[in-house]
This record gives structure tokens, C-alpha cells and sequence, in this order.
């Protein structure tokens, strides 16, 4: 090149395709370059076995055919409030024995986050094992009972997770698969026993929720019959919730559908009242009508279909539909987003609950952009919770048909998680939830968002590919 051409190089416009550290397109634009920047960042975070793995699974054919029928078998659940039970009436484990189920994977006592630590002590009071929290803590640390995670009995429960035997469930089934799952009931704001509370009143709500609320549903629910969960999640994203931050308008659907046969039973106003007040009520429906959707589609050989992603405040765990009932965990990543006064990121708990059950399915966080009120609450934007939706459409399988969102021009909400995408885009998927004090006994302190750990996944794809060899 001679030194005219040279010249005439340099007094033309700057145009560059950024890639890599956003600081050197930033430095480009100060110069005054015209700057389009690509986040980029190598796959695996440069793993070199972990890319030669995820180049054996991408095109693989038996794991396109094996997550077309996870797929099928998950979009074709149909889950249905079938009723009002006890737990150990609907989970054998808790039956005859000192058992307690937590959320998240599996963890040793002396290894749990305090609010979990917390919610234990209080459900072995609540059971009558103990007579008090500090009896109970020693109880636990002794291994006098069984702590196993939720998800191993089919059940989900928010948060700490908690659900010991005399605890009153939600029992939801898959009328197209025959499968059922459970969920406790939801306790409300405040110091609660979720989020690690532990005081007489959170004992003495506990029991008006198995003495009166429960059986009072129950009775409620003969009369008004079995009730379809998925239309009721559907409405309620077209009228501006998410079904897992945010339930105003669900709780408002499932409160209509019941008060008149809550209206006619003696205790009836008493639990209209209370229904009235929770606007999270429905949360723990949404969860087990997820969970039973997503089981219907676990257990598919060699499917790289998420089906379980869950925490425990100080690991996050997933599970796929072709690796059995494996966990792969990772360290729970913190919680970014707002906190209440006089708390901040030093007071919080990691990721904690089952209620990313929500986002497993494609709603929760996935479902976002359906819900531009709910920055209010985990902060951001509109436009940034339209952000969220859109980018996890490409780290899932389809767009759910029945769960569509109106701000996108009513396009199915991102569904069923694909461990190879999230793996190969390096996009995590989003989570909104909310946030524990990391004592026992302070309660909720903030909402946000969260994202799952990138090593969850990579694990995964090893255990499908050494599978696929087998």
C-alpha cells in the first residue's frame, strides 16, 4: 500500500465491529468511531474439554429426538387443583418418621444458610418434636431428623421450602400423565417461617393455616370442583403477572373463583380475609402446577432438557430430564436488585427456594416482559424485563403456545431450557426472586434478580455425553 492510499485510509469514517472487552469499543466511540459492539466471551469460559463436549452433543440426533418428546410430554400436562391434603397423608416419607423437606438440592444441617437452619427449628416446634427453638437446633445438629430436599417427594415449596408432616398441601395433577404434586400453602408477608422465622406467631399462624384455612379450602374446593391451572397462569400474564414475583392478578382470579363457596362455610370470611391480603397466594400453586408439568417430562434418555433448577441459599442445583435424578450443583450467585430500608448486600442470603420452578417452566422471569410492574418491586425497566424475555428464547426449545405475552406481541413465553444453548451462548437463565436476611428469624429484605451458575450446566453435559457412550 503506497502512502497516498495510506493517507486516504485514515481520513475516512472509523467503523469497527467491537468484539470482546467493552473497553475497547468504548475507547473507539470516545475517538469519535462509530462503534457496534458484540458481547462475546469464549464458550465454557475457554474450557477446552468442556467445548469438545458440547461439539459432541449440538447436532446429536438421538438428543434432538429424546428433547422432542420431553417437549411434547411437558406442553401436553394439563395441571388441575384436584384438592387440599396433609403432607403425610400425600408423601408416604412423612409418614412414621421424623422427616422435614427443604428446598433446593441436597445439604447437611451444619452446612445450611440461616433462615433454612431457622425455618427447621420452627417446623420441629410447629410438629411438637421440641419445645422450643433452641431444643429443636440441637435436635437437628444431632441428626434426630431426616432433611431431604422437596423435590425428591414431588413437592416444591418457596423459599426455605419447608413442609413437615402435619403441614396442610396443594395436591395438583397432570390429567394427561396421571402424576401429582404438592405444595405448602402461602403464609404471607412479614416474618414467616420461609424465610427463616421462627416466633410464636409464625407458630401460631401455622396452626390457623392446618386448623382452619385447609380444611375450610378444602370443603371450599368439593364444592366448586377441580380447578385448571393452566388458563388461570395464562389469564394472569395477560393481565400483568409473571406467576412468581408477582401474583397480584392470579390470587385475584383463584380468590374469585372460590369466595362463593368460601362464603357459605363458617369460617369462611375469615379465610376470604386472609386470601384478600396475600397478594402471593397463588404462588404456591404456580409452583406445583410447574413442578407437575416438568415432571411429566423428566426421565427421557439423553435429553439435555432442564427440569428442575432449585436452591438452597448456599448452592443452586439443576437436574435434566436424561440424567436421571442427578443433581449438579454450583455455588448460589447473589441476589442483584432492591433492598428494603436499612438492609443491603451484606445482610443477604444467597439464592434461596424452589420457586425458580416458575422459570424451569417459562414463566417467572421468563415471562417478564408480561409483567413491567414487577421492576418496581426486583428493579430495572420495562424495557429491561422485555430484555430478559426476549434473550431467553435463545437458550430454550420452544415458545409456550397456552403462555403468551402481550408486550410481545403475544409470543409464547421462552419454555423448556436447553443445558447445550445455555452452555453454547453463555446466556444464564434469569430468575427473579426474592431476597432472605442471612439470619434466622429477620425475614424477607429485598427482591432482585438473579441469574443460575454456568458449572450447573457444564456438569450436566458431561454426565449426557458419557451417557451417549455407553
Amino acid at each position: 500500500m503506497n502512502s497516498q492510499s495510506t493517507n486516504n485510509l485514515f481520513q475516512q469514517p472509523l467503523n469497527v465491529l467491537g468484539l470482546g472487552l467493552q473497553s475497547f469499543s468504548d475507547n473507539l466511540a470516545t475517538a469519535g468511531g462509530e462503534v457496534l459492539h458484540l458481547q462475546w466471551q469464549p464458550v465454557a469460559e475457554g474450557d477446552e474439554h468442556a467445548n469438545w463436549t458440547l461439539a459432541t452433543l449440538l447436532e446429536h440426533e438421538q438428543i434432538r429426538a429424546a428433547n422432542e418428546v420431553a417437549l411434547e410430554r411437558y406442553l401436553a400436562a394439563q395441571p388441575v387443583l384436584v384438592g387440599v391434603s396433609v403432607a403425610h397423608q400425600e408423601i408416604p416419607a412423612l409418614s412414621g418418621q421424623r422427616r422435614i423437606l427443604h428446598a433446593g438440592p441436597p445439604i447437611k444441617w451444619a452446612d445450611m444458610c440461616g433462615p433454612v437452619q431457622g425455618a427447621i427449628a420452627g417446623a420441629i416446634v410447629f410438629e411438637g418434636w421440641a419445645a422450643d427453638v433452641a431444643s429443636a437446633m440441637a435436635m437437628a445438629a444431632r441428626g434426630d431428623v431426616a432433611l431431604e430436599p422437596c423435590h425428591h417427594y414431588q413437592a416444591v415449596g418457596p423459599m426455605a421450602g419447608i413442609i413437615s408432616p402435619s403441614m396442610p398441601v396443594w395436591v395438583v395433577e397432570n390429567r394427561a400423565h396421571g402424576n401429582r404434586a404438592f405444595c405448602n400453602f402461602n403464609e404471607g408477608l412479614g416474618k414467616v417461617l420461609r424465610f427463616g422465622a421462627n416466633s410464636d406467631d409464625v407458630l401460631a399462624r401455622l396452626r390457623w393455616m392446618g386448623d382452619v384455612l385447609a380444611p375450610t379450602l378444602a370443603e371450599a374446593l368439593r364444592q366448586t370442583g377441580e380447578i385448571e391451572l393452566k388458563p388461570l397462569i395464562a389469564q394472569a400474564l395477560h393481565m400483568g403477572d409473571e406467576c412468581h414475583n408477582r401474583n397480584a392478578a392470579a390470587s385475584g382470579l383463584f380468590f374469585k373463583r372460590v369466595a362463593v363457596a368460601l362464603a357459605s362455610q363458617p369460617k369462611g370470611c375469615e379465610v376470604l380475609a386472609f386470601i384478600a391480603a396475600n397478594d402471593h397466594f397463588f404462588l404456591n400453586l404456580s409452583m406445583a402446577a410447574c413442578k407437575v408439568m416438568l415432571d411429566a417430562a423428566h426421565g427421557v434418555p439423553h435429553s439435555t432438557m432442564v427440569t428442575v433448577m432449585a436452591r438452597n441459599g448456599v448452592n443452586f442445583g439443576i437436574r435434566l430430564s436424561g440424567a436421571g435424578d442427578q443433581w449438579f450443583q454450583a455455588p448460589a450467585n447473589p441476589v442483584n436488585g432492591l433492598f428494603f430500608p436499612g438492609y443491603g448486600v451484606d445482610d443477604a442470603a444467597a439464592d434461596l427456594g424452589d420457586s425458580a420452578i416458575t422459570e424451569t417452566a417459562g414463566i417467572g422471569g421468563f415471562a417478564m416482559a408480561a409483567s413491567p410492574a414487577i421492576v418496581k418491586f426486583v428493579g430495572g425497566t420495562p424495557a429491561d424485563a422485555i430484555g430478559h424475555s426476549m434473550a431467553m428464547q435463545q437458550i430454550t426449545l420452544a415458545q409456550h403456545p397456552a403462555f403468551t405475552l402481550p408486550a410481545l406481541n403475544f409470543a409464547g413465553s421462552a419454555t423448556c431450557i436447553d443445558a447445550r444453548k445455555v452452555v453454547d451462548r453463555n446466556i444464564l437463565p434469569v430468575i427473579n426472586t426474592g431476597i432472605a436476611h442471612k439470619q434466622a428469624g429477620v425475614g424477607q429484605i429485598g427482591a432482585g434478580i438473579t441469574t443460575a451458575p454456568l458449572a450447573c450446566f457444564v456438569e450436566a453435559l458431561g454426565v449426557i455425553a458419557n451417557g451417549l457412550k455407553e
